[in-house]
């Protein structure tokens, strides 16, 4: 008599575990979204760099839209996520999609180039996208870059502007950390602030785009969701 494969087989006595969505903590950990914007090729890019991974980018592209990092800090004892927007400064971003990015933000990071007076006098514009797009007053911060070179805006006129806007402002090197204010303090004092000032929004909630990183580490597709 011919046996089914199954029989005189030793059964397998392994339950079968499901796995399982864990719930959610009660605590998450608050969310900051922190915009960073000004001209292209002011160092937006390396200045998150900077601060997200503690290394200076010799050579970056120029960011297509926005490029999105993140870095948990503890602060008195509390866990907070900073999660830096890097956006895009050329002038065929700025009407199309920059006003995007503001939405739902914290705090806005305006940064421009010491060497560069251009990008100076364009921080007008950009805390008038400010103005006109984030839903509420939210933090700002004024950084001028770069100032481990040779300095065309002087440090008594940007404190001029920074009093004139109700900001506090830093000068800092991505390259020469040393050499100028700490990148680290900078961005320690903004989330010092935001953790005292506001709470965040929910993490998902906050994203207005669904950024992924593409081959190069420098660049980042998106789309709207």
């Amino acid at each position: 008599m011919s046996m089914s494969p199954t029989q005189n087989q030793p059964q397998d006595t392994k339950k079968v575990v499901h796995n399982r969505i864990p719930n959610p903590s009660p605590n998450p950990i608050k969310t900051f979204k922190i915009i960073v914007v000004g001209d292209s090729n002011v160092g937006k890019t390396s200045l998150t760099y900077r601060f997200c991974d503690g290394k200076f980018i010799e050579r970056t592209e120029a960011t297509i839209g926005v490029g999105i990092k993140e870095r948990t800090l503890n602060i008195d004892g509390e866990d907070l996520k900073l999660q830096l927007w890097d956006t895009a400064g050329q002038e065929r971003f700025r009407k199309s999609m920059v006003h995007q990015f503001f939405r739902n933000a914290h705090a806005v990071v305006l940064v421009y180039d010491v060497t560069n007076r251009a990008s100076f006098d364009s921080l007008v514009y950009w805390l008038d996208e400010c103005e006109r797009n984030c839903i509420t007053h939210v933090p700002r911060i004024l950084v001028g870059n770069k100032c481990d070179e040779k300095i065309e805006i002087k440090t008594n006129l940007a404190q001029k502007f920074a009093d004139q806007h109700g900001m506090l402002l830093f000068e800092t090197s991505a390259r020469l950390d040393s050499r100028c204010d700490s990148v680290e303090a900078m961005f320690l004092t903004l989330a010092q602030k935001l953790k005292n000032q506001k709470q965040p929004i929910p993490f998902d909630e906050g994203r207005l785009l669904q950024a992924r990183p593409s081959s190069n580490d420098n660049s980042w597709s998106w789309s709207c969701c």
